[in-house]
Protein backbone atom coordinates (compact mmCIF):
# COMPACT_ATOMS: atom_id res chain seq x y z
CA UNK A 1 0.00 0.00 0.00
CA UNK A 2 1.09 3.19 -1.14
CA UNK A 3 2.24 5.82 1.99
CA UNK A 4 2.44 9.53 2.38
CA UNK A 5 3.49 11.42 5.37
CA UNK A 6 2.89 14.04 8.04
CA UNK A 7 4.74 15.76 10.21
CA UNK A 8 5.45 16.34 14.01
CA UNK A 9 7.18 18.75 15.92
CA UNK A 10 9.75 17.50 18.82
CA UNK A 11 12.12 20.21 20.18
CA UNK A 12 16.18 19.26 20.83
CA UNK A 13 18.65 21.39 21.96
CA UNK A 14 22.17 20.92 20.43
CA UNK A 15 25.51 22.14 22.29
CA UNK A 16 28.66 23.51 20.01
CA UNK A 17 31.82 23.78 20.82
CA UNK A 18 32.82 27.82 19.86
CA UNK A 19 36.10 26.68 18.99
CA UNK A 20 35.43 24.19 16.39
CA UNK A 21 35.34 26.25 13.25
CA UNK A 22 31.70 27.52 11.98
CA UNK A 23 30.52 24.79 9.45
CA UNK A 24 29.49 26.11 5.79
CA UNK A 25 25.87 25.58 4.50
CA UNK A 26 27.30 22.67 1.97
CA UNK A 27 28.75 21.12 5.22
CA UNK A 28 25.95 21.11 7.58
CA UNK A 29 25.05 18.00 9.46
CA UNK A 30 22.41 16.10 7.61
CA UNK A 31 20.53 13.73 10.44
CA UNK A 32 20.28 9.83 9.20
CA UNK A 33 16.73 8.80 7.73
CA UNK A 34 14.08 8.98 10.19
CA UNK A 35 10.91 6.50 11.55
CA UNK A 36 10.71 4.44 8.29
CA UNK A 37 13.26 5.59 5.80
CA UNK A 38 12.92 9.42 5.63
CA UNK A 39 14.78 12.05 6.69
CA UNK A 40 14.96 13.90 9.89
CA UNK A 41 14.91 17.80 9.28
CA UNK A 42 16.84 20.09 11.49
CA UNK A 43 16.30 23.27 11.60
CA UNK A 44 17.34 26.54 14.06
CA UNK A 45 14.62 29.02 14.73
CA UNK A 46 17.40 31.25 17.01
CA UNK A 47 20.13 31.30 18.19
CA UNK A 48 21.90 32.65 21.73
CA UNK A 49 25.39 33.00 22.81
CA UNK A 50 26.84 33.51 26.08
CA UNK A 51 30.86 33.42 27.10
CA UNK A 52 32.30 31.48 29.66
CA UNK A 53 35.10 29.51 30.55
CA UNK A 54 34.43 26.87 28.00
CA UNK A 55 33.18 29.00 25.42
CA UNK A 56 30.32 27.51 24.38
CA UNK A 57 27.35 28.39 22.06
CA UNK A 58 23.89 27.42 22.66
CA UNK A 59 21.99 26.57 19.49
CA UNK A 60 18.13 25.30 20.07
CA UNK A 61 16.40 23.33 17.55
CA UNK A 62 13.69 21.43 16.84
CA UNK A 63 13.70 18.09 14.77
CA UNK A 64 11.11 17.18 12.52
CA UNK A 65 9.91 13.29 12.59
CA UNK A 66 7.92 11.47 10.01
CA UNK A 67 5.36 9.49 10.85
CA UNK A 68 3.21 6.95 8.52
CA UNK A 69 0.02 7.74 6.99
CA UNK A 70 -2.61 5.53 4.56
CA UNK A 71 -2.73 7.18 1.41
CA UNK A 72 -6.06 8.50 0.86
CA UNK A 73 -8.25 7.02 -1.91
CA UNK A 74 -9.13 10.14 -3.58
CA UNK A 75 -5.91 12.34 -3.62
CA UNK A 76 -7.00 14.76 -0.66
CA UNK A 77 -4.73 15.14 2.05
CA UNK A 78 -7.73 16.42 4.37
CA UNK A 79 -8.57 13.17 5.17
CA UNK A 80 -4.96 11.99 6.64
CA UNK A 81 -5.36 11.59 10.54
CA UNK A 82 -2.58 13.73 12.62
CA UNK A 83 -1.00 11.55 15.18
CA UNK A 84 -1.09 11.79 18.91
CA UNK A 85 2.54 12.67 20.24
CA UNK A 86 2.14 9.37 22.01
CA UNK A 87 1.13 7.16 19.19
CA UNK A 88 4.72 8.95 17.20
CA UNK A 89 6.89 8.01 20.35
CA UNK A 90 5.47 4.30 20.35
CA UNK A 91 6.68 4.12 17.04
CA UNK A 92 10.16 5.40 17.74
CA UNK A 93 10.70 3.21 20.77
CA UNK A 94 9.21 0.02 19.05
CA UNK A 95 12.27 1.23 16.21
CA UNK A 96 14.53 1.43 19.21
CA UNK A 97 13.72 -2.04 20.88
CA UNK A 98 14.02 -3.98 17.83
CA UNK A 99 17.77 -2.64 17.55
CA UNK A 100 18.15 -3.40 21.50
CA UNK A 101 17.06 -7.16 20.05
CA UNK A 102 19.35 -7.06 17.07
CA UNK A 103 16.53 -7.51 14.70
CA UNK A 104 16.63 -6.84 11.18
CA UNK A 105 13.21 -5.62 11.17
CA UNK A 106 10.65 -3.33 13.16
CA UNK A 107 7.84 -6.36 13.28
CA UNK A 108 4.13 -6.08 15.08
CA UNK A 109 5.94 -7.14 18.52
CA UNK A 110 8.16 -4.44 18.10
CA UNK A 111 5.41 -1.89 18.08
CA UNK A 112 3.75 -3.42 21.02
CA UNK A 113 7.36 -3.36 23.17
CA UNK A 114 7.17 0.32 21.95
CA UNK A 115 3.48 1.32 23.19
CA UNK A 116 4.63 -0.34 26.75
CA UNK A 117 8.23 1.69 26.66
CA UNK A 118 6.28 4.69 26.05
CA UNK A 119 3.90 3.86 29.26
CA UNK A 120 1.59 6.69 29.40
CA UNK A 121 -0.91 5.71 27.02
CA UNK A 122 -4.51 4.52 27.85
CA UNK A 123 -3.36 1.41 25.75
CA UNK A 124 -0.40 0.84 27.96
CA UNK A 125 -2.31 1.36 30.93
CA UNK A 126 -4.77 -1.57 29.84
CA UNK A 127 -2.13 -3.39 29.21
CA UNK A 128 -0.09 -3.39 32.38
CA UNK A 129 -3.46 -3.40 34.03
CA UNK A 130 -3.99 -6.92 32.42
CA UNK A 131 -0.31 -8.29 33.25
CA UNK A 132 0.83 -7.73 29.76
CA UNK A 133 4.33 -6.13 30.59
CA UNK A 134 7.28 -5.00 28.78
CA UNK A 135 9.32 -7.46 30.34
CA UNK A 136 7.09 -10.70 29.82
CA UNK A 137 6.61 -9.50 25.96
CA UNK A 138 9.78 -9.26 25.58
CA UNK A 139 10.52 -12.85 26.72
CA UNK A 140 7.62 -14.03 24.84
CA UNK A 141 9.03 -12.18 21.45
CA UNK A 142 12.47 -14.31 22.82
CA UNK A 143 11.00 -17.77 22.59
CA UNK A 144 8.50 -16.92 19.55
CA UNK A 145 11.11 -15.68 17.29
CA UNK A 146 14.84 -15.85 19.22
CA UNK A 147 18.00 -13.99 19.79
CA UNK A 148 19.60 -12.47 17.20
CA UNK A 149 23.58 -13.30 16.38
CA UNK A 150 25.67 -11.80 18.79
CA UNK A 151 28.24 -10.42 16.20
CA UNK A 152 24.85 -8.98 14.26
CA UNK A 153 24.24 -5.28 14.07
CA UNK A 154 20.22 -4.22 14.10
CA UNK A 155 20.20 -1.29 11.06
CA UNK A 156 20.00 1.94 12.42
CA UNK A 157 16.05 2.65 11.13
CA UNK A 158 14.93 -1.36 10.87
CA UNK A 159 12.30 -1.16 8.59
CA UNK A 160 8.61 -2.40 8.99
CA UNK A 161 7.81 -6.01 8.05
CA UNK A 162 4.52 -6.52 6.67
CA UNK A 163 2.33 -7.53 9.59
CA UNK A 164 3.62 -4.30 11.15
CA UNK A 165 2.70 -1.81 8.20
CA UNK A 166 -0.44 -3.64 7.60
CA UNK A 167 -1.38 -3.27 11.78
CA UNK A 168 -0.14 0.89 11.37
CA UNK A 169 -2.67 1.29 7.71
CA UNK A 170 -5.51 -0.85 9.58
CA UNK A 171 -4.77 2.08 12.79
CA UNK A 172 -5.41 4.62 9.85
CA UNK A 173 -8.11 3.52 8.09
CA UNK A 174 -9.88 2.89 11.20
CA UNK A 175 -9.40 6.24 12.63
CA UNK A 176 -10.57 7.74 9.11
CA UNK A 177 -13.95 5.34 9.38
CA UNK A 178 -14.56 6.61 12.68
CA UNK A 179 -15.51 10.08 11.49
CA UNK A 180 -14.38 11.43 14.75
CA UNK A 181 -11.96 14.57 15.12
CA UNK A 182 -8.26 14.07 16.75
CA UNK A 183 -5.69 12.68 16.78
CA UNK A 184 -4.73 8.90 15.61
CA UNK A 185 -3.68 7.55 19.87
CA UNK A 186 -2.17 4.63 20.57
CA UNK A 187 -4.59 2.63 21.21
CA UNK A 188 -5.41 2.41 17.45
CA UNK A 189 -2.35 1.08 16.89
CA UNK A 190 -2.44 -1.57 19.33
CA UNK A 191 -5.81 -2.48 18.09
CA UNK A 192 -3.81 -2.49 15.11
CA UNK A 193 -1.24 -5.29 16.10
CA UNK A 194 -4.02 -7.31 17.01
CA UNK A 195 -5.70 -7.25 14.00
CA UNK A 196 -3.18 -8.90 12.36
CA UNK A 197 -4.05 -12.70 13.11
CA UNK A 198 -0.68 -14.20 11.86
CA UNK A 199 1.89 -11.38 13.38
CA UNK A 200 4.09 -11.83 15.86
CA UNK A 201 2.44 -9.71 18.24
CA UNK A 202 -0.80 -10.90 18.04
CA UNK A 203 0.42 -14.12 19.12
CA UNK A 204 2.68 -12.29 21.83
CA UNK A 205 -1.01 -11.27 22.83
CA UNK A 206 -2.90 -14.04 22.92
CA UNK A 207 0.22 -15.94 25.20
CA UNK A 208 -0.70 -13.54 27.62
CA UNK A 209 -4.22 -13.95 27.77
CA UNK A 210 -5.08 -10.55 25.73
CA UNK A 211 -8.64 -11.54 23.87
CA UNK A 212 -11.34 -10.31 21.74
CA UNK A 213 -12.91 -9.08 24.89
CA UNK A 214 -10.21 -7.04 26.09
CA UNK A 215 -10.00 -5.70 22.52
CA UNK A 216 -13.54 -4.44 22.64
CA UNK A 217 -12.50 -2.66 25.59
CA UNK A 218 -9.36 -0.90 24.34
CA UNK A 219 -12.05 0.32 20.98
CA UNK A 220 -14.15 1.89 23.98
CA UNK A 221 -11.13 4.48 24.71
CA UNK A 222 -9.85 4.68 21.09
CA UNK A 223 -9.65 8.42 21.80
CA UNK A 224 -9.22 9.28 25.00
CA UNK A 225 -5.47 10.00 24.60
CA UNK A 226 -6.41 13.38 22.50
CA UNK A 227 -7.70 15.25 25.57
CA UNK A 228 -5.39 13.55 27.68
CA UNK A 229 -2.61 15.16 25.38
CA UNK A 230 -3.63 18.34 24.24
CA UNK A 231 -5.91 20.97 25.69
CA UNK A 232 -9.50 21.56 23.40
CA UNK A 233 -9.23 23.67 21.05
CA UNK A 234 -12.23 25.49 22.76
CA UNK A 235 -10.49 26.07 26.06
Amino acid sequence: MASSYTLSFIPMTVVVSRRSASPSPSSSLIPPPSLLGKKLLVTQPSRRRFFSKKHRCLTSASTVFSVPTAQPENGSSDKIPKWSARAIKSLAMGELEARKLKYPTTGSEAILMGILVEGTSTAAKFLRANGITLFKVRDEIIKLLGKSDMYFFSPEHPPLTEPARKAVDWAIDEKKKSGVDGELTTAYLLLGVWSQKDSAGRQILEALGFNEDKAKQVAEAMNEDVDLSFKKQSQ
